[in-house]
């Protein structure tokens, strides 16, 4: 057999190189998951709550990473822990979850929109997350519309002190264009005790998305979007 020339032994080696170097940098790609940061000027509403999602953590303050489907699972994952830390253990608590940004945050028609609201919830569960009490609207997911840009996501305690708070039955036929500071006025409600907000977006307004073969994937039982 003949030697191989200086020629063929430069590529050969520049192939080996190519290969060592763009394998490992693609699957280092493919694990990264960034965790962002609100800007400060809305990292002003997270004052001392925690919002916990499967697989997430601690949420609060953040965008969600467009990563690992995440923005996709928070759309189908039950209610998260809520913790307060410094809760008054002989006290009662309120939370609140909305989303101001319906349907969009450059034009919110639908402020505030109600996905969550509990009330009579004990200090000594919110100090642990467990919220536990009577519930006026259950847990719904955030569910941005697509082409909608980025929603906050809020949640406010506020501190219950011995009243039987209710909605009107004009506020429970709809989630949307809930007049939230007439609510707080109602029942005396001023400054929350602690509160936090996360942002996302729809999925499938991420550059990394890709449609699922054969069809979609997307539940038939899924909620209204907001």
């Amino acid at each position: 057999m003949a030697p191989m020339g200086g020629t063929m032994k430069l590529a050969v080696v520049a192939l080996f190189l190519a290969l060592t170097i763009v394998v490992p940098r693609n699957v280092e790609d493919s694990d990264t998951c960034t965790y962002e940061a609100l800007s400060d000027t809305d990292a002003v509403v997270c004052k001392g709550l925690q919002v916990f999602y499967p697989e997430l953590g601690n949420i609060g303050c953040m965008f969600v990473p467009d990563c690992n489907n995440y923005r996709q699972k928070i759309t189908h994952w039950n209610e998260p822990i809520v913790k307060f830390p410094r809760a008054l253990e002989g006290a009662t608590y309120i939370l609140v979850m909305v989303d101001p940004d319906a349907p969009s945050r450059s034009s919110p028609k639908a402020q505030f929109w109600r996905h969550w609201l509990v009330t009579n919830i004990k200090g000594t569960d919110m100090k642990k997350g467990k919220i536990q009490g009577q519930e006026l609207s259950a847990y719904q997911p955030p569910s941005p519309p697509a082409r909608s840009g980025f929603h906050r996501y809020q949640f406010f305690i506020y501190l219950q002190e011995g009243q039987n708070i209710s909605l009107h039955s004009k506020e429970n036929k709809t989630r949307g264009n809930w007049k939230m500071d007439k609510f707080l006025n109602r029942f005396h409600l001023s400054e929350p005790e602690a509160s936090t907000q996360f942002m996302t977006e729809n999925y499938q307004d991420s550059p990394n998305y890709q449609p699922p073969a054969g069809g979609s994937s997307e539940p038939t039982d899924k909620p209204k979007q907001s």
